[in-house]
C-alpha cells in the first residue's frame, strides 16, 4: 500500500490569555494510505481540525514532522508551501470559499491558471470537472446563481482541478441537507473507486462517516481508536 503523507508525534498547543499554553495535539503520528477515504471523528475540541491543517500544510506543529512523498512540508518557506498545496493538495471546506465574482468555469480554472496552465487548457479541464460533478449545464453561473450543493459541487471540482493526490476535507456536508449530503457522499465514492483519490475528512456527519474506508477517533488530542 502506498502512504501518502506520513505524520510522526505531532505536537500543537495554543496560547490561553493567562499564559498557560492549551495542548491539542499531543504526539500524534499516523499514515495515510492512497485510494481510501479516512474520516476523522471525535467531539468538538478533540484536536480533529487543527490535525487536518497541520497535515495539509495550512498550519505548522510546534514540534514533529509531516512527510509527503519524502518531502517534510514544514520545512518548506511560505512560497513553497503554498505552491506545493496547490500542485499536490485539494481542500473542501464546511463553506464554499468560491469567488462571488467568477463564473464555476472561471473558479474551476484559477488554480491551474496559478500553477501556469495555459488558460484554453485549463477551461478544457475545467469543464471535464464540472461534467464529472454533474454540472457541466452551470459552468457560465456565478455563485449567487447556485443552490448551496450546486456550489459544494463546484468546490469539489476545484479541489480536483490540479488533480491532486489527497483531498483534504472539513465538515465538506456541514452546510448541506440531506439530500445534497448524499450528492457529495456518492461523488466522493465516485471520486475514490474511478480516480483511485484519497480523503482526509473531518466530520459529525454519521452518513459521512459510514462511507469511510478507515475511522480515526480522536480524543483530547491524541488518537483514540481506529
Amino acid at each position: 500500500m502506498t502512504i501518502v503523507i506520513q505524520g510522526n508525534d505531532i505536537h500543537k498547543s495554543f496560547q490561553k490569555r493567562n499564559d498557560e499554553r492549551l495542548e491539542i495535539l499531543k504526539g500524534i503520528s499516523l499514515s495515510i494510505d492512497e485510494g481510501k477515504i479516512n474520516v476523522i471523528v471525535g467531539k468538538s475540541g478533540a484536536g480533529k481540525s487543527t490535525l487536518l491543517h497541520i497535515l495539509a500544510g495550512l498550519d505548522k506543529p510546534d514540534s514533529g514532522t509531516v512527510n509527503f512523498n519524502g518531502i517534510n512540508i514544514h520545512k518548506l518557506n511560505d512560497d513553497e508551501v503554498s505552491k506545493f498545496r496547490n500542485n499536490n493538495l485539494g481542500f473542501v471546506f464546511q463553506f464554499h470559499h468560491l469567488l462571488p465574482e467568477f463564473t464555476a468555469l472561471e473558479n474551476i480554472s484559477i488554480p491551474q491558471l496559478i500553477s501556469g496552465i495555459p488558460k484554453p487548457k485549463a477551461d478544457k479541464h475545467s469543464l471535464e470537472l464540472l461534467e464529472i460533478v454533474g454540472l457541466l449545464d452551470r459552468s457560465e453561473h456565478r455563485p449567487s446563481e447556485l443552490s448551496g450543493g450546486e456550489q459544494q459541487r463546484v468546490a469539489m471540482a476545484r479541489a480536483l482541478a490540479n488533480n491532486p493526490k489527497i483531498i483534504f476535507a472539513d465538515e465538506p456536508t456541514g452546510n448541506l441537507d440531506t439530500t445534497n449530503s448524499t450528492i457529495i457522499h456518492e461523488l466522493i465514492k465516485k471520486l475514490r473507486d474511478e480516480f483511485n483519490l484519497t480523503f482526509l475528512i473531518v466530520t459529525h456527519n454519521k452518513d459521512l462517516m459510514n462511507i469511510g474506508d478507515r475511522i480515526i477517533e480522536m480524543r483530547d488530542g491524541v488518537i483514540f481508536e481506529e
